[in-house]
């Protein structure tokens, strides 16, 4: 097997397992969401995002991967607000 067939391999695996963790996000989405619908407030709370951001980006502690995770996890939470806005709205039960 080439180095190549291996790095694909390394990232199959994290895909699986990304996609649990993304799942798992998702249902506590569902509860930030069902939340705010109680105490009618809004989807976006940019200061939450940005402790968020903030928080992670020490957690990541590596420069070179900064920008890259910046875009991914950017991704992760509009993904998120809309998953919120769909089960608001009553799109999503």
């Amino acid at each position: 097997m080439s180095k190549l067939d291996d790095a694909r391999i390394i990232i199959n695996d994290i895909d699986k397992k990304m996609i649990e963790l993304f799942k798992e996000r998702m249902k506590a989405v569902e509860m930030v969401a069902s939340y705010k619908i109680e105490n009618n407030l809004p989807v976006l709370d940019s200061k939450r995002e940005e402790l968020i951001i903030e928080k992670n980006i020490k957690l990541l502690n590596d420069n070179n991967l900064e920008k890259y995770y910046l875009t991914f996890f950017n991704a992760v939470l509009a993904s998120s607000r809309c998953y919120q806005e769909d089960i608001i709205k009553g799109d999503i039960k």
